[in-house]
């Protein structure tokens, strides 16, 4: 006897992630945007801007930025240049883009590596933002877990995609 298959709601789990991200990103931007405007009208109109509001910027777009890599890596539009490529029988392709992949999430598996330990470092030594004195390793940690997802989903998509064919 096999156990039911689970219920997403009728959404693959890609899906579900897919929505989960642009949700997220959606929340990011959109508190960049309104933090830009609150402290664009807070200089321009009355003289006074808001405080550690470059900060938050740089905070903000940072998580922005590594939230795209899981989101990217899902949607399979990484930046590619097919110059030899195309020239290869139809055959290879598949072994290649799986190969690719593999790489790829590696290189970004050591990337996530080298992330972790640097927020592990500024955590250490209680890494402050200047004006706000935000903490600076959560950001860290999350831009780590993000390209972590981003490694892993690039590798797997194409390894599974060669499965199904194969």
């Amino acid at each position: 006897m096999t156990a039911p298959a689970p219920d997403h709601g009728g959404r693959a789990p890609a899906g579900v992630m897919r929505v989960a991200l642009a949700v997220m990103g959606g929340v990011l931007l959109m508190a960049l945007m309104g933090l830009t405007v609150v402290d664009v009208v807070g200089r321009y109109i009355f003289d006074a801007p808001l405080i550690g509001a470059t900060e938050l910027t740089e905070l903000l777009l940072a998580a922005v930025i590594f939230l795209g890599l899981p989101a990217v890596a899902l949607a399979e539009e990484h930046v590619s240049v097919d110059l030899l490529t195309d020239r290869m029988p139809p055959w290879v392709q598949p072994w290649r883009l799986a190969l690719a992949g593999v790489f790829s999430g590696v290189v970004l598996g050591l990337v996530t590596w080298r992330i972790w330990i640097y927020a592990g470092q500024i955590g250490a030594y209680g890494g402050l933002t200047n004006s706000l004195r935000l903490p600076i390793a959560p950001l860290g940690y999350f831009c780590a877990v993000c390209t972590g997802l981003g490694a892993v989903i690039t590798a797997l998509m194409p390894l599974a995609r060669l499965r199904r064919r194969g």
